[in-house]
């Protein structure tokens, strides 16, 4: 059995990577408060910041969140595209801003 650990650059991570690496283990159950990925009611006035005022609070976190929901690594770019990513489920219509290659 062979073991490869993927490292992903800082500002390279698209918002379902991030989602699925850090948001999920809250967002998926709705654990300490979050609300549920796709739960466009839990989510609706939340959409009403906008993808800019998501975001702010996403960095600066937010309830039990912790800032950038504990990926001190994540970039502002990272954490908007992630936001988008999320929202998105709920019925948002956010671009997510392009990974530069």
């Amino acid at each position: 059995v062979e073991i490869q650990a993927v490292k992903v650059t800082p500002g390279a991570r698209t918002g379902e990577q991030i989602y699925k690496a850090i948001c999920a283990a809250c967002h998926d159950s709705g654990a300490v408060g979050a609300p549920k990925t796709g739960d466009s009611g839990a989510w609706a006035s939340r959409l009403g910041l906008g993808h800019d005022g998501l975001t702010k609070s996403a960095i600066a976190g937010k309830g039990a969140m912790p800032p950038r929901g504990g990926g001190s690594d994540l970039t502002d770019t990272e954490v908007k595209r992630a936001v988008a990513y999320l929202a998105n489920t709920a019925g948002a219509n956010y671009t997510e801003p392009p990974v530069e290659q």
